[in-house]
């Protein structure tokens, strides 16, 4: 069939260069909008609900809001995980679904169930959904900076929150953009309680005055002198005047009583719940843009920084945009880097074709082809929307030398059939039909094998296809890519290239023996296989030997999840102990940044303690997280690494109470996302007891910083929070006349403050809050001695109704499937982390003791890789399996399938010991450049076969064995040329991706190593290993009579 189609397409090649044509149109259109970024995203499609309810506790806001919700939202169909987060005044619950579930679906659902539940929630906590965006939609973030000392931080964060973020939001790609840091201004009423009993005026009764005092309201329309006039009734509150000019009640004597008169009022910061710091020099106001789900990450950042440098023209005087991270420098980095990577592989290729064939105008159809096959790739890629980044890039770069190699293996088998007709017919010119023949019948000779090995390096890749959630999806796009750029070299090696052949192989072809390099190689080889040949199970021992010493290499070669990638910035995200006041953690931050901007590599410090305005950010006050913009490296000091200046941070920032971790701000977001851990290693703690699974919590943490390799460990506190208790005696409460209610009311409104209701001063909206004086409630005696009116006039004080103590509880409640859990953050250095935790679990097995009902379970990135390996050891003998019928239908004899089967460990030698000599450890990224090594390998074992079975078959039906020992020969010699390019041309294009840097260069070497390495052992086996078993399969099929028989120098 497969020759069948290369006569056709030689018959027809009009139309097959019209459709090479139509192709290449296609794919440089397909170019212009494909979307690029620097990783694919390998976030879980996620659902946020928000739920704020201002003032109350983290146990009230568990178990009056996140517990319900999370408990239903367990039941929303697709769900897989439920995380729910309460804090002081907020709950967050994170709905996590299945690979493959539609984002906007999925937040149909959670409506629904959220629809379902929002009776059950106390009134005064309103819920809402997260922004449509991932949990990489943090692409830019900005500071709000004034060195003139013109603004101050309320002022700057009225410019963010009603200025830039509403102008940002117009975007199309923009998904929200939330406000960090600085101060919301906030109307601030303190009523006195004392003058308030004075006039018999109760806090309630205040509280509802100033709501009816700010409201407008219109009265329809007056027709005057034939005109229409809109009615309007004024009457919201816009300076502190007005506030105090708010009637209360009339006294005596129609005095009216005004709340200027029984209250204080002014302008102050809201509660803080997020900071923001600038390069230690001081707070700022910032914000973070983050992107809707599926749009082009570059484009949009481009977008934003337009959109930002045209406001700047609007901004007060004095006032600056300070760009603090800016994902686009890391995807025009990794973009770039592959792009020079596949450029320089096209000029090498070129140069390698050149220089075997001696031919150019022959290197020229494997050229041509080349940017066709790759357009092809990026084509379906547009159509199917996998995006431009590191991953796809990727598995075009590594594919580049096996998609050319059925190309120069058909135009080295021309060049073969054209010599033999030069030697036949001296003097002539090849030329017209008898050329289109020659090249036709040579490719057709060729082609159907060399379709097939490249359909075997295509299915090798279905383990890749197979992988699960984060892995699956990181690797995922270079398995499309590698698909699609060899399903494409495998079409166009049956149909155009047959055709450029014809139209480019002309004129004299110089013989092989012409050129110095196969001449070199040939008289290398030649007295090697001869000695391979009269001892070929001598061979197959020395191939077991060396397969055998794999056992060191392996014994040593440490495992992890995927190398972490250098991505430009670094994240530090240290976590403090809870209970942290807003004061400690600003001057903390302050303290920390400053101490980062002391090392001379780093450009800008900007801190955040706390959350930002948003859903995807649940962070306590006492959670860090400061991003590090470095300097350009030729900026950096002599012999500097990533890996060093990390080392030095680490020395540098050292400050009691806060343990450091290092990581990158994306691989951190997609962690956080997808098993809520922060760092490499995750130990969750789940049960009922909080102060048990705490106990616990510490227990590991004690132990996990006595293993080897453990750079800092911390345990969330689920206790250590501080808790001003009120303790309501009822019976005293009834005694006059108030419920708890009551009570509870004076505590959460005069105490906690309530917010009634917002001005309006044009666009901008700003809270309006009613409490008590501060000198009133900043103590415990000072609580105890609040004044409550009852119903019946009597003034008392809320300790004569309560009990009011200290007592201890938990700062932030944190539940996995309606479980609470905590976490213990495990950083890693220095060591592998398969042995890490291989060593982490031993310890904690034998030193911490579990109670009934409390589980452990250990997440983070080895949670992935643990995933990855069990289902590989699934799906790669099924894979070789499926091989094996391939190759059992190429050959139609099971001992050849199973030849080429069985050479296979082999050729992975060369790779496992690239591995332990580079000191790179085993990894998904590794193992799946073990798969692309083993697809290749299979490949040159199907090339090689062909040439011994073709040369044996101009024996004739019946040769000797000293007949097939010279066909065996003869067959090894005439892959001399096209095995040398075809290891030239793939080393050539994997050597510029190993010694490469730059983004993405960390999961690249990884996956090129192995093959590089494999390239060096890999082309030994099918050149000697495969000739000696061959020759011995074909020994023991001859007849005694035929094997006894032996003709003079056969064999040199």
């Amino acid at each position: 069939m497969i020759a069948n189609l290369i006569r056709w397409s030689v018959a027809n090649r009009f139309f097959v260069i019209l459709g090479a044509l139509a192709l290449l149109a296609a794919g440089l259109f397909a170019l212009r909008p494909t979307s690029v970024d620097a990783l694919p995203d390998l976030s879980d499609t996620q659902v946020i609900i928000r739920t704020s309810w201002p003032g109350q506790a983290p146990q009230i806001v568990e178990n009056q809001v996140t517990y319900p919700l999370t408990t239903t939202m367990l039941s929303v169909p697709g769900a897989k995980t439920v995380r729910g987060y309460s804090f002081f005044g907020d709950s967050f619950v994170y709905v996590i679904f299945e690979d493959g579930t539609d984002l906007y679906w999925a937040r149909s659902r959670v409506l629904e169930y959220l629809n379902q539940v929002q009776g059950r929630l106390p009134e005064g906590a309103k819920s809402a959904l997260g922004p449509d965006a991932t949990g990489v939609g943090w692409i830019y973030e900005y500071a709000l900076v004034d060195k003139t000392g013109g603004h101050d931080l309320s002022q700057l964060r009225s410019i963010q929150d009603w200025f830039l973020r509403y102008e940002l939001k117009t975007l199309p790609g923009v998904a929200e953009v939330a406000s960090i840091g600085g101060m919301v201004k906030q109307y601030q009423v303190l009523l006195d309680p004392v003058k308030l009993a004075a006039y018999g005026i109760t806090h309630q009764q205040a509280v509802q005055a100033i709501r009816q005092a700010n409201q407008e309201a219109g009265g329809s329309v007056l027709e005057l002198a034939e005109a229409e006039y809109i009615v309007r009734a004024s009457g919201y509150l816009k300076t502190l005047d007005d506030f105090r000019a708010i009637p209360l009640r009339t006294a005596a004597g129609g005095v009216p009583v005004t709340l200027g008169d029984v209250a204080t009022v002014q302008t102050g910061p809201e509660m803080r719940r997020g900071i923001a710091e600038l390069n230690g020099e001081g707070e700022v106001a910032g914000g973070v843009v983050i992107l809707r789900q599926g749009k082009n990450a570059r484009a949009v950042i481009g977008e934003v920084k337009d959109k930002l440098a045209e406001l700047k023209k609007s901004l007060p005087p004095g006032v600056e945009i300070v760009p603090t991270y800016d994902r686009s420098q890391l995807i025009d980095r990794a973009v770039d880097n592959l792009t020079h990577k596949l450029i320089e592989e096209f000029i090498v290729v070129a140069i390698v074709c050149a220089l075997f064939l001696w031919h150019v105008r022959s290197a020229l159809v494997a050229i041509l082809t080349l940017p066709l096959g790759v357009l092809a790739a990026l084509l379906v890629m547009h159509v199917q929307g996998v995006n431009a980044n590191i991953m796809s890039l990727g598995g075009i770069a590594i594919a580049i030398g096996a998609m050319v190699d059925a190309a120069v293996v058909m135009i080295e088998n021309a060049h073969k059939h054209i010599e033999h007709w030069q030697a036949d017919h001296p003097g002539e010119e090849l030329g017209g039909a008898a050329r289109w023949k020659i090249v036709t019948e040579a490719a057709a000779e060729v082609g159907p094998a060399l379709f097939f090995s490249l359909v075997i390096i295509t299915l090798s890749f279905v383990p890749v296809f197979t992988l699960e959630a984060q892995e699956g999806r990181l690797f995922a796009p270079l398995a499309f890519t590698k698909t699609y750029a060899m399903s494409a070299a495998a079409i166009l090696s049956v149909t155009l290239v047959p055709v450029l052949m014809g139209w480019l192989i002309r004129g004299h072809i110089p013989a092989e023996q012409a050129n110095p390099v196969n001449r070199l190689l040939t008289r290398i080889y030649r007295p090697a296989l001869d000695w391979t040949m009269r001892r070929p199970k001598t061979v197959l021992l020395v191939a077991a030997l060396v397969f055998a010493s794999t056992a060191f290499p392996l014994s040593r070669l440490g495992g992890e999840f995927m190398p972490q990638m250098d991505e430009g910035d670094l994240l530090y995200m240290p976590s403090a102990l809870p209970g942290l006041s807003a004061a400690k953690a600003s001057a903390l931050l302050q303290q920390t940044d400053r101490l980062i901007k002391t090392v001379p590599e780093v450009e800008s410090v900007f801190g955040k303690a706390g959350r930002a305005e948003t859903a995807t950010d649940p962070a306590p006050l006492e959670m860090f997280e400061t991003t590090i913009q470095f300097k350009p490296r030729d900026q950096w000091r002599p012999g500097m690494t990533p890996a060093k200046l990390v080392d030095e941070l680490d020395r540098t920032v050292k400050v009691p109470g806060l343990a450091n971790v290092w990581v990158p701000p994306i691989r951190n977001r997609i962690d956080m996302l997808a098993t809520g851990i922060k760092s490499p290693i995750g130990v969750k703690v789940s049960g009922a007891d909080l102060a048990e699974i705490d106990r616990i919590a510490h227990d590991v943490e004690t132990v996990a910083k006595t293993v080897p390799g453990v750079s800092s460990a911390l345990a969330e506190r689920l206790t250590g929070g501080r808790y001003a208790d009120v303790d309501i005696d009822r019976a005293a409460a009834a005694r006059y006349g108030l419920n708890i209610s009551d009570v509870q009311a004076i505590v959460s409104g005069a105490v906690g403050g309530e917010e009634i209701g917002q001005t309006v001063e044009g666009l901008a909206r700003y809270p309006i809050s009613v409490r008590y004086p501060r000198e009133l409630r900043d103590s415990l005696d000072g609580l105890r001695q609040l004044p409550i009116l009852t119903p019946s006039g009597q003034q008392i004080t809320l300790g004569t109704v309560a009990n009011v103590s200290v007592v201890d509880g938990p700062p932030m409640l944190k539940t996995e499937n309606a479980r609470p859990s905590t976490w213990v953050y495990i950083d890693v250095r220095d060591r592998d982390l398969t042995s890490v935790v291989a060593d982490l679990q031993r310890a904690v097995a034998q030193k911490v003791r579990l109670s009934p009902g409390v589980s452990i379970a250990y997440s983070g990135q080895f949670e992935y890789l643990e995933r990855a390996t069990e289902r590989l050891k699934l799906v790669v003998p099924a894979t070789l399996a499926i091989i094996f019928l391939l190759l059992f239908l190429i050959f139609r004899r099971l001992d050849e399938a199973a030849l080429i089967m069985g050479t296979l460990p082999f050729a992975l030698t060369g790779g496992i010991w690239t591995l332990w000599w580079l000191g790179f450890h085993q990894s998904v990224a590794t193992g799946v450049g073990f798969i692309a090594l083993a697809g290749v390998s299979a490949e040159f074992g199907v090339v090689m076969l062909l040439y011994l079975r073709n040369a044996l078959a101009e024996r004739g039906a019946d040769p000797s064995a000293d007949e097939v020992a010279q066909a065996v020969r003869e067959g090894a010699l005439l892959r001399v040329r096209p095995k040398a390019m075809t290891v030239a041309v793939i080393l050539a294009g994997l050597l510029p991706i190993l010694l490469g840097h730059g983004a993405g260069s960390e999961v690249m070497s990884r996956i090129a190593a192995p093959m590089i390495g494999g390239m060096l052992t890999a082309p030994l086996l099918s050149m000697f290993v495969i000739p000696a078993v061959y020759l011995l399969l074909r020994r023991r099929r001859l007849p005694p009579e035929v094997s006894g028989r032996r003709s003079s120098g056969a064999m040199p």
